[in-house]
């Protein structure tokens, strides 16, 4: 019996030990040599390291102030001609290409009726002024009354009106050339009937063209007659051509409020042609001083444009950046106009902007950014 007692007491105690050493074991350890290594750890971290970023400086450039548009050229004066009463042709006096001069004669129709008119209104106005002059005579010696010559000189003008008519209905049947040109491809042959109104021939002076095209409404103070403008075309790469603005359509188009231009230019034995599609430049302005900065510096936020301006620090591979809101300008050739926010000289990142977040952040430069010269 005293050997199960001492038993159970073994056992309680053991049981005891047991879960002391336990508590023993997992309770947390505080030792101060450990102390300092988690502090200096904490304090490592806490360092930033400076951003990587590559920086370009902004340059002076002489910028032209531009607008581009586009447009097609026009004959200076075209015309088609067409016949104004119907009948059949009986002869045409032009080849399809040629040279043609004011006042020559390109086709004619038949004409036989209008002419037996004009002859017969020839013979009466014959007969009406021979007794005009008769009846002045007999007035004179007192044969006749005054109002038997006035009936006469009312009849002789009659004549005259109904050969004047004659005449005109015959010459509508003739076809001239209005000014110097060079004559299309005909659509008609000697033998067509044609209807008032039928496509004959096309005239077209091409020794000056023009060129039409629009600029939008706020430009309208910075264009002014006799202005020079470039012209380009895609048929003819590599040429270039200078027109000078001939007017300005004082009516602003409410559709696309745009300004509506017209220029001139010369084209005597040139290879320019009527319907040639036209690149058009207009040189508003001359600046040499436009500050530029590489498109890969712009960083949208909202409707604003901001950068991050460099300033470096004695060593000049390291600084600091600072965002800054530039108002922007022209764009050429992956350039920019940068027109307040920056002055020459200045230095701003043009990669790494990503990983910078606030004013002042250390950075350090990696590789300058190789980019072209600012057209």
């Amino acid at each position: 019996m005293a050997t199960r007692a001492l038993y159970l007491v073994v056992a309680a105690i053991g049981i005891a030990g047991s879960g002391f050493a336990a508590w023993w074991w997992q309770k947390p350890v505080s030792s101060p040599a450990v102390v300092p290594v988690v502090e200096a750890g904490r304090a490592q971290t806490g360092a930033a390291k400076p951003v990587s970023v590559e920086v370009a400086v902004v340059r002076t450039v002489t910028l032209r102030d531009e607008v581009q548009a586009v447009g097609s050229l026009r004959s200076r004066r075209s015309v088609v001609l067409r016949p104004e009463v119907s009948g059949r042709i009986m002869a045409l006096h032009f080849r399809d290409g040629a040279l043609v001069r004011q006042g020559q004669l390109l086709a004619q129709l038949d004409d036989q009726l209008p002419k037996a008119q004009v002859q017969q209104a020839q013979a009466e106005r014959s007969i009406a002024q021979a007794n005009h002059q008769r009846n002045q005579e007999l007035v004179a010696q007192g044969f006749i009354s005054q109002r038997s010559l006035e009936e006469s000189a009312a009849n002789l003008e009659v004549a005259q009106a109904k050969l004047a008519l004659a005449q005109a209905t015959a010459a509508r049947l003739r076809m001239v050339a209005p000014f110097d040109g060079v004559a299309g491809i005909g659509n008609v042959h000697v033998g067509d009937y044609l209807k008032d109104g039928t496509d004959i021939v096309n005239i077209e002076d091409i020794d000056g063209l023009l060129v039409d095209f629009r600029l939008p409404e706020r430009y309208q103070r910075q264009i002014q007659r006799g202005q020079t403008v470039r012209i380009t075309l895609d048929a003819l790469p590599g040429a270039q051509y200078t027109a000078m603005v001939q007017a300005l359509d004082p009516q602003i188009d409410a559709n696309g409020r745009s300004l509506l231009v017209r220029a001139s230019l010369d084209n005597r034995n040139g290879p320019l042609r009527p319907g040639m599609f036209a690149r058009i430049s207009v040189e508003l302005g001359l600046r040499s001083d436009a500050r530029m900065v590489p498109e890969e510096a712009i960083v949208p936020q909202g409707n604003a444009a901001i950068v991050w301006k460099f300033e470096p620090a004695t060593d000049a591979r390291s600084g600091q950046v600072r965002r800054t809101t530039v108002q922007l300008g022209l764009r050429r050739d992956g350039w920019v106009e940068v027109i307040q926010g920056l002055e020459s000289g200045d230095s701003v990142v043009t990669a790494g902007q990503q990983r910078l977040q606030k004013d002042g952040a250390k950075v350090q430069l990696f590789v300058p950014a190789a980019v072209g010269q600012p057209g």
